[in-house]
């Protein structure tokens, strides 16, 4: 009787115990396993972008920043830099995921970056694809994935008044265009806000789609053209890149608008794009790199 009497207590001490354990590692918090490595870039991108290769998307070198869009896809970016460069220049795409002839049209221009002399060394960055989740929507939307515009997003002086009374008013509320709950609410366009903190480009140029024109926001001389685009400044919006960036900020940002979102132009043709581009650049943008450092 006693030996089964112990037994018995000693089943139930090891019950107990085991039910503290398991109570225990449930008051615990989970361990949060690493996410499975995303597929590499250029299989998702080739089904999507128009006009881009194999060879010339995964020439591009494009190299996971750690940081992610809201469903978790990389934010990717592109550094070419020269010896004794002094003039820094961001170039972006995508902005607008449904403007998928931009995302194209800057993984060209980062290659010609590599393989086109400059009249002046230029450290480039290029941010092909800030809006991935737009890019790889089905079908691509101009938003993000929290259905904000990315640039109507940056925090131009008096956001929280003017972003939410053009919206209302102006757009209709228009969902395609909601400027978000409150500046840099999105990790995209806090991504690209860093860019701009971290790297201090004298220049920022921003491709687009659809309306065929080129647009500019600054303190310098703008191009008169690029390519067959000719300059028509549409004006500014509240939380708009070039209004934070060429406005407030006083980095010129040359806005591209390409003449269709689904086809980039011809080949020889974004290349004369970038020709006229290096040469205002040389020429015309006088106010470039200016003794702040900016």
């Amino acid at each position: 009787m006693r030996d089964a009497f112990g037994s018995s207590v000693i089943a139930g001490a090891m019950l107990l115990a085991a039910v503290s354990f398991a109570g225990a590692a449930a008051a615990e918090p989970r361990v949060r396993h690493a996410a499975p490595s995303p597929k590499p870039p250029c299989e998702e991108l080739l089904r999507r972008l128009p006009n881009v290769t194999r060879k010339l998307c995964e020439g591009a070198g494009l190299a996971d920043t750690g940081a992610r869009s809201v469903k978790g896809e990389p934010l990717y970016r592109v550094d070419v830099p020269f010896d004794k460069a002094k003039l820094r220049v961001l170039v972006i795409g995508a902005i607008h995921g449904d403007e998928l002839s931009s995302a194209s049209v800057a993984m060209h221009w980062l290659q010609l970056a590599r393989d086109e002399p400059v009249a002046q060394p230029v450290h480039w960055r290029f941010v092909p694809l800030l809006n991935p989740d737009g890019v790889l929507a089905n079908p691509p939307r101009r938003t993000n994935a929290n259905g904000v515009d990315l640039n109507r997003n940056f925090p131009t002086p008096n956001w929280e008044r003017d972003a939410a009374t053009y919206w209302e008013k102006r757009t209709r509320k228009d969902p395609r265009r909601w400027p978000g709950p409150k500046p840099l609410s999105e990790p995209e366009s806090r991504f690209l806000h860093d860019q701009m903190l971290g790297f201090k480009p004298h220049l920022i140029v921003a491709v687009h789609a659809p309306y065929g024109v080129l647009d500019f926001d600054g303190p310098t001389v703008p191009p008169s053209k690029l390519g067959r685009l000719y300059l028509d400044q549409v004006g500014i919006f509240p939380g708009s890149l070039g209004n934070y960036g060429g406005v407030h900020k006083g980095i010129p940002v040359v806005t591209v608008e390409l003449p269709n979102a689904l086809r980039t132009p011809l080949d020889a043709e974004m290349r004369q794009m970038w020709l006229d581009l290096l040469r205002w650049m040389s020429e015309k943008g006088a106010g470039l790199g200016d003794p702040n450092g900016r």
